[in-house]
């Protein structure tokens, strides 16, 4: 057994006393063996992931992995094992890049921290990138590249240096279908070529392809687990059993169930006269009225890389637009140009009447606070602050302040499900939870547009669907001009309309 953790318990302070993450978690998984981790945004994943690499301790319970006793373990015995056991992908893959090297050099670095020669790093580097399809940008540094294409260099750096155990927190979320399934089918080939065992977190059901093991986890537990065809409920430690809230719903269960003992089996059974509680309403959006944006003869590029070649769209108020295409297709760029947060080589950006791209840095940068409010790949929000604070600073940069800000700041987080959490530290948030933060900060601007690049990637399937009915809304019912990049097909389907990049080409192959 490489990973054995027993009756794990991880607490998060708050201001209502703590959290619970881990409730009692226990989990192991086998040498050469592939686990893949499912679960709803909130429900532990990440949390375990972090203590299992030994990036956190956990609260109570015990955790051994190779060997190593992580919750007793000195810094000086962690920092030696994740540079020889561990391979990490951190969902915050931006994190792992730093934006002074090249692709090539950060795929290398883990075996540099190994002492291997330029020549073993050179060569390995070049095979996983050659792998993933991106050998011809190894010279590229990470602001060259897309978010998918860093998302997939982050995974080539944690595989470089062949570690015993791989752990893969949502490596795929920025990538579209295709890519997903190529970086899952590289992952499985490359931990099965070395012996290695991997944790894969993901929403993806389609990661499941390559799992020898999937795992459900539900309120900081194991509360499913599949092996081949044999699916099984978890039955924990005092007799608890998570039942799937779908599955109660279908038989008619709601807060009350009757237990009937049967020969050799336990039935559950509604209680007669109950009926499901009231579902809360939802909050509504506030916004403002859309603006005309429009993108005419837009080209941009990144030294042989065009990302854009004469582009024109238009996107209108009171729609809700998805931008797709494939991984590297240009989606981040479009919208990174449409909010002048970068300028076109060629072409023109308009947001109304004002020719956004021929501003200065200074009056883009103002243009975006009156006008556009934006969700990045990377959520960009202040991890020692709470959600609450991050949502009102954002709007205090914007000069709403007081009641007004505090009224608009609750109705948003409401709105994204986070009401719950609003005190706790963005730190503390798994990364569906602070993705959602960042919606929220977004809503609460009320601007006439709303850009937001891959705002599911996070996201599981039933908070992408609530996520996506609330952008469609803000568009629909206030006429807000809403632009989501994305190849996630539940938002597209929520969508009034697609746009569909073609993939990028190299001017020195074309």
């Amino acid at each position: 057994m490489l990973v054995d953790a027993r009756e794990l318990f991880a607490v998060y302070p708050s201001a209502t006393g703590g959290v619970a993450a881990l409730q009692g978690l226990t989990l192991s998984v086998e040498e050469d063996e592939i686990c893949v981790v499912l679960g709803p945004s909130g429900s532990g994943k990440t949390t375990l992931m972090r203590v299992v690499a030994g990036l956190a301790r956990p609260s109570a319970g015990s955790l051994v992995v190779a060997g190593v006793d992580l919750p007793h373990a000195s810094e000086g015995e962690l920092g030696r094992y994740r540079r020889d056991v561990l391979g990490y992908a951190d969902q915050h893959y931006w994190r792992a890049l730093a934006g002074e090297l090249t692709a090539e050099e950060l795929v290398a670095l883990p075996l540099g921290l190994a002492s291997a020669s330029s020549a073993e790093r050179r060569a390995r580097a070049g095979e996983l990138l050659e792998r993933v399809g991106l050998l011809d940008r190894a010279s590229a540094r990470p602001r060259e590249l897309s978010g998918g294409e860093q998302q997939r260099i982050a995974l080539c750096a944690a595989l470089a240096h062949r570690p015993r155990l791989v752990i893969a927190d949502e490596p795929t979320g920025d990538l579209d279908a295709e890519s997903a399934r190529e970086v899952h089918t590289l992952l499985a080939e490359l931990v099965s070529e070395q012996g290695a065992s991997a944790v894969l977190v993901s929403h993806d059901p389609a990661s499941t392809e390559i799992a020898d093991r999937v795992v459900h986890i539900r309120d900081g537990r194991v509360s499913e687990e599949r092996q081949g065809e044999v699916e099984t409920a978890v039955v924990g430690t005092g007799g608890w059993l998570r039942i799937p809230e779908e599955t109660l719903r279908a038989a008619g269960i709601h807060d009350r169930a009757r237990i009937v003992l049967g020969d050799g089996s336990v039935g559950l059974h509604p209680v007669d006269g109950r009926v499901a509680a009231p579902v809360a309403a939802s909050v509504r959006l506030e916004g403002a009225r859309g603006e005309a944006l429009e993108a005419r003869g837009v080209s941009r590029r990144y030294g042989t890389q065009v990302a854009l070649d004469r582009l024109d769209v238009a996107f209108v108020p009171g729609e809700l637009s998805a931008v797709v295409g494939p991984s590297g297709s240009g989606k981040s760029t479009l919208l990174a140009l449409l909010a002048g947060m970068d300028v076109p080589d060629e072409g023109e950006i308009l947001l109304g009447d004002v020719v956004v791209s021929s501003l200065d840095r200074t009056a883009r940068s103002e243009l975006r606070r009156d006008r556009v409010a934006v969700v990045g790949q990377a959520p960009g929000l202040s991890g020692f602050l709470s959600a609450r604070e991050n949502v009102e600073l954002g709007l205090a940069l914007r000069g709403v302040e007081g009641e007004e800000a505090r009224g608009r700041t609750a109705d948003a987080l409401a709105a994204v499900g986070l009401a719950a959490h609003a005190e706790r530290r963005v730190e503390l948030l798994s990364a569906g939870q602070r993705e959602r933060v960042a919606l929220a900060r977004a809503f609460a601007a009320r601007t006439p547009v709303v850009l937001a690049d891959e705002p599911s990637s996070r996201l599981d399937a039933v908070t992408t669907v609530e996520i996506g009915s609330l952008l469609a809304d803000l568009a629909h019912r206030t006429g807000t001009t809403v632009v989501c990049a994305t190849h996630d097909p539940l938002l597209i389907d929520l969508a009034d309309r697609e746009v569909r990049l073609r993939e990028t080409v190299s001017l020195a192959s074309s």
